[in-house]
């Protein structure tokens, strides 16, 4: 008896060690509407396999040049969520990183490509398929940084049924001023593989209705307030970074409407250490609204 208990202990010990979170890189989706394959890696709970629990999910996007995998290997995203979760800082949840692929997470502006179109109609009911998530709006929320940060939002926003939640850091949100006097190189290929009508475009032209697809502020201004207050919202930006006045000027709008959300400054600029940082506030935010 003394050596099966003994058995049955290190037995357990071992199991305990071994048991882990996972992430899975690189995975595809075919995409009927991209007429491609569609790149995301997954992080998954420690306890998913062993489990038939269901899980809230998270869509964490990608910054401009950046893939499926920036997250796990630039962001420590594995490391970060663990010891969130061991720490009780956060639930367990599902953790997607789809790859952005520079679209701007929206459809492209001469209907060849509906990036925004196969994230909400194909990916996600994808993921809801082949996981055990839990459904709803309360249990999904969406993330990113830079580019991922402006497509956190927008989706969040635009889709109000859909998503519980969202935080974003360092969004790619911009003022009219900045759009209309940034320099021709770099508005060229931010823009080249998501609006080809702005190419080239100079001053107030850059203003048309693809960039009001694109805009942030222009969503937020636009919609029915009442929509817009379903979703929680945080975002954060680095007082360095050269983003700061777009997300200022977005805080601003949302305290006009009287949308409620929770804006942050912090000591920082348009970087990893920054966004290592911010990862564990935003998911805390969104885990807390799992709850509410």
């Amino acid at each position: 008896m003394k050596k099966f208990i003994l058995f049955f202990l290190l037995f357990s010990s071992t199991v305990t060690l071994v048991a882990q979170s996972k992430v899975l890189e690189s995975l595809s989706m075919k995409s009927e509407l991209l007429n491609t394959e569609v790149k995301y890696s997954i992080y998954l709970p420690d306890g998913y396999e062993r489990s038939e629990r269901n899980y809230p999910v998270v869509y964490l996007l990608n910054g401009y040049t950046g893939n499926e995998t920036d997250w796990i290997e630039a962001g420590g995203m594995k490391h970060i969520v663990d010891g969130e979760i061991k720490e009780g800082n956060i639930q367990e949840m599902i953790i997607v990183m789809p790859d952005g692929d520079d679209r701007l997470y929206m459809n492209r502006t001469d209907g060849t490509y509906p990036y925004e179109d196969m994230f909400i109609k194909e990916l996600l009911p994808y993921i809801e398929n082949q996981y055990r998530i839990r459904k709803g709006k309360r249990y999904t929320g969406i993330s990113g940084l830079s580019m991922g940060g402006a497509g956190s939002l927008k989706l969040a926003l635009k889709y109000d049924k859909t998503f519980g939640a969202c935080a974003a850091f360092s969004a790619a949100v911009f003022t009219e001023e900045e759009v209309t006097s940034s320099e021709q190189d770099g508005m060229n290929g931010y823009v080249s593989k998501a609006m080809p009508d702005m190419m080239g475009k100079k001053g107030k032209n850059r203003l048309n209705k693809s960039y009001e697809d694109y805009d942030v502020l222009h969503l937020v201004q636009s919609k029915d307030p009442a929509l817009l207050k379903t979703v929680k919202l945080y975002f954060d930006c680095g007082d360095d970074d050269f983003l700061t006045l777009g997300n200022a000027q977005l805080h601003k709008e949302l305290t006009l409407l009287k949308i409620p959300h929770e804006y942050r400054v912090r000591d920082g600029a348009h970087t990893w250490p920054y966004w290592r940082e911010s990862l564990p506030v935003g998911l805390q935010f969104i885990s807390d609204s799992f709850w509410k």
